[in-house]
């Protein structure tokens, strides 16, 4: 039992940090909690803490979402929550959606407390004034926080700093210091340590500056498609800057993204307040011209933005909608990617200019595209999972004596200097007969001695199992699964890791005799 019944003295503390104030670091948060509760004899047994985290909504949340689910599903053997304020329990645009979680932990008999207010939280009118008021003032601070923040990073655009993002192919991230002197190069998820440090994008390998020279010249000289040229580049062997095959859509980013002649330019796309992703028109781009050292000349890349912008213009709007809709009975579903991945379509950015919004162009042949929300939600929090994953895959590697080693680059895995993995986490999808799928995208870029695929279950909360995919084995790129199929593949099938931690405890036995 719950409530004033047998856990009434009984709590758990959740602390949540985000990037706004050191004053809020979770120790901080910890010790006055404890300080509230030993003052009304409550014993804390258990923490759930979220460390550098956004209070916006959940996503990313990982421990806010446990509580919830600990909670809802009976599992709390606590009657108390501790917080330090209510900014701490989130700063959601929409204040209901904060007093909605709380209700959730009141109907389970569970008193939610913050501590660091000025009021208690014990249903009064005062009290629940208060809340409101102070949850109001939670997600205006965010919201006064993204106009400020925004503002700024418009006005460091201008002066030709890079606002986040990868660099590119071709180019590399340089860390400056307040005088403009060059300090370091940033590599893959590398970011700056001083405020005062700035970041600018430089020219990248030789190869790779050669690379993007010769994709123009073959685009505007040759006349070759992104299809084909991406198609050259895999047969020579050459990968992009994430190690990965060209495809068409990565080439067409190159033709088409005015850093190559260097100019650097923000505010292509908004994310703010991690709300909905929007593509803004380019009277809202931020752009300052030639911040950096150029690595394609601006006739060139001139002439290859009209070619672009020819070989669109030679269709209607009705030509356009009908290719789209071809495209839709072909593929049943649409996306930017798929439309970009079509050689004989114009890129997904035409349909966006030419009618405003994917999503007009989707709704004038038919498309409903919210099974793709959906789609992309559960992709968002599979990927947020997948480093956990990952760690949970080290950790017992590393339990079983391997010696394990990451490449941070790749994320690649190497056990023992005998084999080398890769972790792939699948999304479970189902037929129209409702019978569940999974579809497994090999790193053939990488091409791990065996991929871990994790297939999750059908509410893609939780691993169902896991298949050892040898590289020798698997030909395709791509492997669609059902819940059965057959000896071949189920031969590799294992409802835990162990099979996988045996291995590297067997090499390591080995190289020691």
């Amino acid at each position: 039992m719950r409530g004033g019944k047998v856990w009434s003295n009984r709590a758990a503390a959740y602390v949540r940090m985000s990037t706004d104030h050191q004053r809020y670091s979770t120790e901080n948060q910890l010790a006055a909690i404890k300080r509230f509760a030993e003052a009304r004899d409550i014993e804390i047994v258990r923490v759930y803490e979220d460390a550098g985290k956004s209070g916006l909504n959940l996503e990313g949340r990982d421990a806010f979402q446990r509580l919830l689910a600990d909670v809802e599903r009976g599992a709390a053997d606590f009657g108390t929550i501790l917080v330090y304020d209510v900014s701490r329990w989130g700063r959601f645009q929409n204040a209901d959606h904060g007093a909605h979680l709380e209700f959730l932990c009141s109907r389970a008999d569970i008193v939610v407390h913050y501590c660091a207010e000025q009021f208690e939280n014990d249903g009064s009118i005062g009290s629940n004034l208060l809340k409101t008021v102070k949850r109001v003032m939670a997600g205006e601070y965010s919201r006064e926080l993204s106009v400020k923040v925004f503002a700024g990073q418009c006005r460091l655009s201008e002066k030709g700093y890079r606002q986040g993002g990868m660099a590119g192919y071709g180019l590399r991230r340089l860390l400056i210091d307040e005088n403009g002197e060059p300090k370091a190069q940033l590599s893959i998820g590398e970011r700056k340590s001083l405020q005062t440090d700035r970041v600018i994008l430089v020219p990248g390998p030789t190869e790779e500056v050669e690379t993007v020279q010769r994709i123009y010249r073959l685009f505007v000289d040759l006349r070759m498609q992104e299809a084909e040229i991406a198609a050259r580049l895999n047969r020579e062997g050459v990968l992009t800057d994430l190690a990965r095959p060209w495809t068409r859509g990565t080439v067409h980013q190159v033709l088409t993204n005015p850093k190559y002649i260097g100019d650097n330019v923000f505010n292509r796309v908004s994310f703010k307040l991690k709300m909905r992703r929007v593509v803004n028109p380019k009277e809202h781009w931020v752009r300052a011209s030639g911040a950096f050292a150029a690595i394609v000349d601006v006739a060139t890349f001139n002439r290859a933005a009209k070619i672009v912008e020819d070989r669109c213009r030679r269709l209607d709007d009705d030509e356009l909608l009908v290719l789209l809709r071809s495209l839709l009975e072909a593929q049943g579903s649409l996306s930017s990617i798929i439309i970009d991945e079509r050689e004989d379509m114009p890129s997904s950015s035409v349909y966006r200019n030419r009618f405003g919004s994917l999503l007009r162009a989707y709704r004038l042949v038919g498309y409903s595209p919210q099974r793709d929300y959906r789609y992309i939600e559960i992709n968002r929090r599979l990927r947020g999972m997948h480093p956990d994953v990952v760690a949970t895959v080290i950790d017992g590697l590393r339990a079983a004596g391997g010696d394990v080693r990451v490449y941070p680059e790749t994320g690649l895995i190497d056990v023992n200097d005998e084999f080398t993995a890769s972790v792939v986490v699948a999304r479970c999808g189902e037929t129209q007969a409702a019978s569940p799928r999974w579809r497994i995208r090999l790193d053939t870029g990488l091409a791990p001695d065996v991929t871990i695929a994790v297939r999750m279950d059908r509410g893609n909360v939780s691993p169902l199992d896991y298949y050892l995919l040898p590289r020798l084995d698997m030909t395709e790129p791509k492997l669609r699964l059902a819940e059965s199929n057959g000896l071949s593949l189920d031969g590799y099938r294992f409802e835990t890791l162990e099979f996988l931690f045996s291995l590297a405890a067997r090499a390591q036995f080995e190289e020691a005799a």
